[in-house]
């Protein structure tokens, strides 16, 4: 991506070792926590235990997301098979990140997935309570594939995630529409 490109949308580079504090203090926010999984307070230990291990994994791969020289979210990639080329994907911005942040690193993990891990397909999972994100993907081109119902227990009660996917074809056909798009706001 060339300087001016990646002045306007950012750039997902390697998490320093530095930084592990900053992100577990992102994935604890309340915001971040109550659309996740895992939604539990985590120690720095237990952050720590699985940053070692995600290290040692092939299949797995986690970005820090810089705006403008500021730090500002994660991107990872999780169970990448390099066989059948597919992979999940998931994110999480800085709380104080500005708006449009989200939209941004979604067109760059959209990117390395298909032009750096070389997928033919990336898919994604998100509680149905969180529209703003299945809207996101689905503006991006992500296609509903199923509604996993009951799928996940949260405070006592079940929640259906969605299941979202992309073919890289698909995103080779949106992607020039959808940087300029991103282009447009950048420049409003």
């Amino acid at each position: 991506m060339d300087k001016e490109l990646t002045l306007k949308l950012g750039r997902l580079r390697t998490i320093k070792t530095g930084e592990l504090e900053l992100m577990l203090a992102w994935r604890n926010a309340p915001g971040v926590r109550a659309n996740m999984y895992t939604r539990h307070e985590i120690s720095f230990a237990e952050h720590l235990a699985w940053w070692e291990k995600t290290l040692t994994r092939s299949d797995q791969q986690y970005f820090m997301y810089e705006y403008q020289g500021s730090p500002l979210g994660i991107v990872g990639f999780n169970g990448i098979d390099v066989i059948n080329q597919n992979s999940s994907w998931a994110f999480y911005a800085s709380p104080e990140a500005p708006r449009g942040t989200g939209s941004r690193m979604e067109y760059l993990a959209l990117e390395h997935a298909f032009s750096g891990i070389l997928l033919h397909k990336l898919c994604c999972e998100v509680l149905a309570f969180n529209t703003p994100v299945i809207k996101l993907h689905e503006k991006f081109g992500f296609k509903v594939e199923g509604i996993l119902r009951d799928q996940h227990k949260m405070d006592g009660s079940f929640v259906d995630v969605y299941r979202l996917g992309m073919l890289a074809s698909e995103w080779q056909a949106s992607r020039n529409d959808t940087l300029k798009k991103l282009l447009h706001l950048a420049n409003g």
